[in-house]
């Protein structure tokens, strides 16, 4: 035989609405004669409820509570997430409580806030239109020196006293040689 589900808000520190609402949506259960067991009922109201959601005196035992409550396992993958969002290793054994969990969320909901800003500031480039246009940029660049021997070898000929046509075909080798070791360079945009 439990109690009254006025006096379990008494206990709890609740109104009676609240115990109602729990005993509806399934979070704590009544005993077979419709009165509730306050330990028992303590027990799954710490364990079934979102405490960002809990007020008052329990609100301050939920966030200080060192009870252990039978949860589902997390996923690892969800531990290292909730880990690398944070830069941190957890407390203790490794388990990810609600408020870490919550906190890595609102980690990750600034962060892609600040990549929002400043992507709306024009600080931040589209990688495909960057990658697009260094292979503009470097076609354009290797045009520009495939041009520049027979233009220039007339000029360098005279200076020197040796035939135009053989000093414009020394230079394209030389340039040929100088653009494929160029183009072994490889540029990673990450």
């Amino acid at each position: 035989m439990g109690i009254s589900i006025r006096a379990y808000a008494r206990h709890r520190g609740v109104s009676h609405t609240a115990v109602r609402k729990a005993i509806t949506s399934g979070r704590i259960t009544t005993e077979p004669d419709g009165t509730i067991d306050p330990e028992k009922a303590d027990m799954e109201w710490a364990a079934q409820t979102d405490p960002a959601k809990q007020r008052g005196e329990h609100a301050k035992k939920a966030m200080g509570a060192k009870t252990r409550v039978k949860t589902k396992p997390v996923p690892k993958a969800a531990l290292r997430a909730v880990d690398e969002t944070l830069g941190d290793t957890p407390p203790g054994d490794g388990e990810v409580s609600f408020l870490r969990a919550r906190m890595a969320n609102e980690v990750l909901k600034a962060q892609t806030a600040k990549v929002k800003l400043a992507k709306m500031k024009g600080e931040l480039v589209d990688r495909e239109k960057a990658t697009a246009m260094v292979f503009d940029l470097a076609r354009r660049e290797r045009d520009a020196w495939q041009n520049w021997p027979p233009r220039a070898a007339a000029d360098m000929a005279a200076d020197l006293g040796v035939d135009a046509h053989t000093m414009e075909q020394v230079l394209e080798r030389h340039l040929r040689k100088q653009l494929a070791e160029l183009a072994e360079i490889e540029i990673e945009l990450r």
